[in-house]
């Protein structure tokens, strides 16, 4: 009676701690996460077979949960990062047929694009590029393009600026206005 009392406990003992580990791994994993939940993160064994090379065609996914906060003001909102934004919209304008060069502009409501093109059906190539810079901003954004290739310039001067620059909103809206001169493009809402 006692070597199976003695046995049972040797095989229970160790069924306990890896209980008391599985369950210190979801709470770390919640803790250095904050309230994200990463479900790659769940099982580190499988998340840690895949290099970084294999994970690139993988969908990304996040999941948050509410949960109270002390102090609301700690809390911070999503930013757009305009450089990597006018990056990403002029690196896919000249990837579409006809376009050698574009610039791209972002600002917090705006984002303008002049590219140079080779095409005569110039309002099909402004429906691409229109589209092409769409896909890539939030949808409150407005959106200017123009084939007027005068224009790069005037767009590029403006990087130097920022909101609350002096006299920008009065530049950008003269720009603006030269940039609707040109086709506009239709999102086909």
């Amino acid at each position: 009676m006692n070597i199976r009392f003695i046995l049972l406990v040797l095989v229970l003992i160790p069924l306990t701690g890896c209980q008391t580990a599985l369950d210190d791994s979801e709470q770390n994993m919640n803790e250095e996460n904050g309230n994200t939940i990463h479900v790659a993160d769940r099982n580190r064994q499988y998340h840690q077979t895949f290099r970084n090379d294999e994970r690139k065609g993988r969908f990304g996914y996040a999941r948050h949960q509410a949960s109270p906060v002390e102090n609301k003001n700690e809390i911070r909102s999503p930013q757009i990062n305009r450089d990597e934004i006018a990056n990403i919209i002029s690196s896919l304008t000249v990837q579409l047929p006809h376009i050698q060069d574009a610039s791209a502009l972002v600002t917090d409501e705006e984002a303008l694009i002049v590219y140079k093109t080779n095409s005569k059906q110039r309002e099909k190539t402004a429906d691409q590029v229109k589209k092409t810079a769409s896909s890539v901003i939030p949808r409150f954004y407005d959106v200017y393009i123009s084939d007027n290739e005068n224009l790069i310039q005037s767009i590029a001067n403006f990087s130097q600026l920022g909101s609350n620059s002096r006299n920008v909103d009065q530049l950008m809206a003269d720009t603006i206005k030269d940039m609707q001169k040109s086709p506009q493009g239709n999102l086909g809402d």
